[in-house]
């Protein structure tokens, strides 16, 4: 008999009903819900370190898709990180590597350190200004804005990345971090109805 191939799971337990996709045990929960909550820990995660000259043409707290369609986050002063599809981590590190350039230092896959979430709705704001400092007006924090900060007290990685025009967000820690975002976040949005829905591919 085969052996079963190994399954990556994240930090987050998957809401029921339970499903496999491109190796990593997801929910694949369905819902209409006006406010959702989902698991993107399965995305590929690389992170780019390097020193003041070095430019993957993306400024701190900003955001771009590459020709790729992978996102790439400027998330601290010489610090990126860049999402992608699940399983291409290590295709969009050797992307980078490739045309480093004297100010790149490191290139470093993550996925599986990380833990990471999306939230969608209109009232995604509301929700999150209960339990983060920031002013996410549409004014200060646009579409494409990036910044590091404070949310239910654990330091997180806070994106917008609208999705067709609805607000959204994705938010990226610490593994050992991710449950206790995510349930901070259920708890959160408990007034608004938030639901959890289930990792759907390709996620980014």
């Amino acid at each position: 008999m085969a052996e079963a191939s190994p399954v990556a799971r994240s930090p987050i337990s998957p809401a029921p009903p339970v499903t496999v996709q491109h190796g990593w045990e997801v929910s694949a929960r369905r819902t209409g819900a006006e406010l959702r909550l989902m698991d993107c820990t399965p995305l590929a995660k690389v992170l780019v370190l390097a020193t003041t000259g070095g430019d993957l043409s993306v400024r701190f707290g900003r955001t771009a898709r590459d020709e790729h369609g992978t996102l790439v986050v400027g998330s601290g002063p010489g610090e990126w990180l860049l999402l992608a599809a699940p399983g291409t981590g290590a295709k969009v590190a050797g992307r980078v590597e490739e045309t480093q350039d004297e100010g790149l230092v490191s290139v470093f896959d993550v996925t599986h350190g990380r833990a990471l979430v999306r939230i969608t709705g209109a009232r995604t704001p509301e929700l999150l200004a209960k339990v983060c400092g920031v002013d996410l007006s549409g004014k200060v924090t646009p579409d494409g804005t990036a910044f590091r900060s404070s949310v239910a007290k654990l330091v997180t990685d806070v994106v917008r990345d609208d999705l067709q025009g609805e607000r959204s967000y994705l938010l990226h820690c610490e593994r050992s971090s991710g449950q206790y975002l995510f349930d901070a976040l259920l708890d959160a949005g408990d007034e608004f109805a938030i639901e959890i829905e289930g990792f759907a591919s390709p996620g980014i």
